[in-house]
C-alpha cells in the first residue's frame, strides 16, 4: 500500500515493530523482526533517508522511530506535490498536442494492429474522459463483452456522461444483468437501432476510435481519430442514431413497482428493442416454451390480442420510453458536433 512513497512491505514491518517502544538497538531489532543482518541494515537505512527512523549517538547502534503524523505525512505531501507537478506537465504537453494537431495529417490518425493492443488503447481513452463519453456498440469485438467494463463503472462513479448507442445484433452479446443492467443503474444512457453502419467511441469530442473494418468476424485493426473533419463526422453520425434510436429502458429494484413482476419489466424491455424471441429467452435465462407462455399471460394482463396492442398498451401505461420523433435540428447536428449537453 505504501509503496507510492518507496515503502516496500518489510520497510514497513520493521518500521511497525518500534510501535509502543522509546527506542530499540540492532540486535533488538532484528530480534523482534528475525530479519537477516544485511537486509536489515538496508532496511534502517532506507527508513533512516526517509525520515521514519533517528539513529541515536553512543557506542551501541539504536534507532528511534519519528511519529507517523510527522514522518509519514511530510512523505506523502512531498508525493501529491510531485503527482501535482506531474499533472501540470501532462496538461502543458496535451495543450502543446492540441496546439499542433491538424499540421500534419499524418498525426491525425494513429493506426492500431491486434486485439490486446486495441483494447488496451480503448480502455486509455475512457479513462481520459473529463465529461462525456458517446459510443456505437455493435460486432465485431476486440473482446467480447461480458460484465461492465471497469473504466466506464468507475467514470460512471465520478459523473461522466456515457451514451451509448447498441446496435441490435450486439444486445445478444453482452450479458443481461452483469453488463446491461449493471450500467444502466450506475447511469448509463442506452438506446437501440436495427442498424448501425459502424462501432465508434468518442471520448469529450475530442478523441475517437473505430475499427478499420466491420465485416470481419473480429476487431484486428482500429484508427484513433484526433480533431478533424473525420471527428466532426462521427459525432454527426452518433447524433443522427442516438435520435432515431429507441431508448433501453432496463428496470431496477426500484422499479419493481411499475409492474406485476421484475422479470415481465425485463421481458418488455427487450421486446422494445426488436430482438429475436429466441435471444429474449436467453437473455433472461428462460427455455423458449417458458418465454413464450410468460408472453401470452403478459399480453392476457395487458388486455391485447397482439403484440402490437401490447405494445400500445405498454406505451400508453408508461412502462416504456419513446424517443421523440421530430427531424434533426441544426441545434441537435452541433450537439453532435460539439461540447456534450449537460445530463438531462
Amino acid at each position: 500500500m505504501l509503496d507510492i512513497i518507496g515503502l516496500s512491505e518489510i520497510d514497513v514491518d520493521v518500521y511497525d515493530a518500534f510501535a509502543g517502544t522509546g527506542s530499540m538497538t540492532f540486535a533488538e531489532i532484528r530480534k523482534r523482526t528475525g530479519v537477516p543482518k544485511q537486509r536489515l541494515l538496508r532496511v534502517l537505512r532506507l527508513l533512516t533517508e526517509k525520515g521514519l527512523l533517528i539513529k541515536l549517538p553512543g557506542p551501541a547502534e539504536a534507532y528511534s522511530a519519528v511519529r507517523p503524523e510527522i514522518g509519514l505525512e511530510a512523505m506523502l505531501r512531498q508525493k501529491e506535490q510531485e503527482l501535482v507537478s506531474a499533472r501540470l506537465v501532462a496538461d502543458r504537453l496535451r495543450e502543446r498536442y492540441r496546439a499542433t494537431s491538424g499540421k500534419r495529417p499524418v498525426d491525425l490518425i494513429e493506426v492500431i494492429h491486434g486485439n490486446v493492443l486495441i483494447a488496451e488503447r480503448a480502455d486509455q481513452l475512457l479513462r481520459s474522459a473529463e465529461e462525456e463519453v458517446s459510443f456505437v456498440d455493435k460486432p465485431p469485438y476486440a473482446q467480447t463483452p461480458s460484465v461492465l467494463h471497469p473504466a466506464e463503472r468507475e467514470l460512471l462513479g465520478r459523473g461522466v456522461r456515457f451514451r451509448g448507442v447498441y446496435e441490435r445484433s450486439g444486445l445478444e452479446s453482452h450479458d443481461l444483468s452483469s453488463d446491461l443492467e449493471a450500467g444502466l443503474a450506475l447511469g448509463e444512457e442506452a438506446r437501440v437501432v436495427t442498424t448501425a453502419p459502424l462501432k465508434m467511441i468518442v471520448v469529450d469530442q475530442r478523441i475517437g476510435l473505430i475499427p478499420l473494418r466491420s465485416d470481419l468476424p473480429e476487431v484486428d485493426t482500429a484508427l484513433v481519430i484526433h480533431p478533424c473533419a473525420l471527428l466532426d463526422a462521427l459525432s454527426a453520425v452518433f447524433a443522427f442514431l442516438w435520435q432515431n434510436g429507441l431508448p433501453l429502458r432496463l428496470p431496477s429494484s426500484a422499479d419493481q413497482a411499475d409492474v406485476a413482476h421484475f422479470d415481465d419489466a425485463r421481458l418488455l424491455a427487450l421486446l422494445t428493442t426488436g430482438l429475436p424471441d429466441r435471444s429474449i429467452a436467453k437473455q433472461l435465462g428462460m427455455s423458449y416454451r417458458t418465454f413464450q407462455r410468460r408472453l401470452r399471460d403478459l399480453m392476457t394482463a395487458l388486455g391485447a390480442t397482439t403484440r402490437f396492442q401490447a405494445g400500445l398498451q405498454v406505451a400508453t401505461r408508461g412502462w416504456v420510453t419513446l424517443p421523440e420523433t421530430q427531424p434533426l435540428s441544426e441545434e441537435d447536428v452541433s450537439e453532435g458536433a460539439g461540447s456534450p449537453s449537460p445530463r438531462p
